[in-house]
C-alpha cells in the first residue's frame, strides 16, 4: 500500500541561522550535512541537519524573516499547552528508541545549560519538553505502550470534533491503494481543495505544465560544492 513511511525533514523558518545551527548541533548532537541557497527562492537559505534514522530537521531564512514578529499564541504556542494559530506548528516531538535513551538526552540537552521538565508518562510515550531558539517548543519522546485504536480512540473525544463511528472506522482503515505508473494527471484547479500560497498566476501556470516539463525546469540536483 502507497503512503508515507516517516518524516524526510521538518522545516522550520528562522531569522538566525547560525544561532539555531549551533543549538540543535551541539544542544541535540545532530550534524549539519547541508546549507545552500535555497533552491528557487531569491535570498533564501535552507539547511539540514541529520537526525539519527535516516530523516533531517530543517532550516529556511529568508531575507524578511528576522524582522517578522513572534508573537505568542498566535505564530508560537511557546508551550505543549499554548495556542497557536491554525496551520501551524504547536510543537516539535523527536524520537529516541527507549527511556534509557530518553535520559541520556536529557543529560545532554541539561549539560548544556537548558532546561528540561520530564520525562512525563503519557502511556503511548515518555517525554521530555524544553525550548529552542526563537521559542520553539521541543520535546524528545521515546515508545511506551502499544497505540491501538481500541485502546486510543476515544469515543467521547471524536463526538467532540464531530465524527461519527462509520467516520472513525474509515480513518482507521484508508482505502488502499497501490499507485497508477506516474500515469494520474494533475486534476482541474478546484478552490475548494487546499492550495500553496504562490501568487495565483504563477501557481495555475505549474499546475498547467507537465510533469516532466516542470521537473526539468527546476532540477537543482547538483550539490552546490563541486566534487
Amino acid at each position: 500500500m502507497v503512503q508515507p513511511t516517516g518524516i524526510h525533514h521538518i522545516a522550520i523558518m528562522t531569522g538566525d541561522m547560525k544561532r539555531q545551527i549551533e543549538f540543535f548541533s551541539d544542544v541535540l548532537g545532530a550534524p549539519l550535512v547541508a546549507i545552500f541557497d535555497m533552491h528557487g527562492v531569491p535570498g533564501g537559505i535552507h539547511a539540514f541537519l541529520k537526525l539519527d534514522g535516516g530523516c533531517y530537521f530543517s532550516l529556511v531564512q529568508l531575507p524578511e524573516t528576522a524582522e517578522t514578529p513572534i508573537t505568542l499564541g498566535l505564530t508560537h504556542a511557546g508551550t505543549g499547552a499554548g495556542n497557536s494559530a491554525p496551520g501551524t506548528m504547536q510543537h516539535l516531538a523527536f524520537y529516541v528508541g527507549d527511556e534509557d535513551r530518553l535520559i541520556a538526552m536529557r543529560d545532554r540537552i541539561r549539560a548544556k545549560g537548558v532546561n528540561v521538565i520530564g520525562p512525563l508518562n503519557h502511556g503511548m510515550c515518555k517525554s521530555i519538553y524544553f525550548a529552542g531558539p526563537e521559542q520553539m517548543t521541543l520535546e524528545v519522546a521515546c515508545p511506551g505502550m502499544p497505540v491501538t485504536a481500541d485502546r486510543w480512540v476515544d469515543p467521547s473525544v471524536l463526538a467532540k470534533v464531530g465524527i461519527s463511528a462509520d467516520e472513525a472506522k474509515a480513518y482507521a482503515n484508508p482505502d488502499s491503494y497501490d499507485g497508477a505508473g506516474g500515469t494520474v494527471r494533475q486534476p482541474a484547479y478546484d478552490p475548494a481543495k487546499p492550495h500553496m500560497a504562490y501568487p495565483d498566476d504563477r501557481y495555475k501556470m505549474m499546475l498547467s505544465v507537465p510533469d516532466e516539463a516542470l521537473a526539468a525546469m527546476a532540477d537543482h540536483s547538483d550539490p552546490p560544492v563541486p566534487a
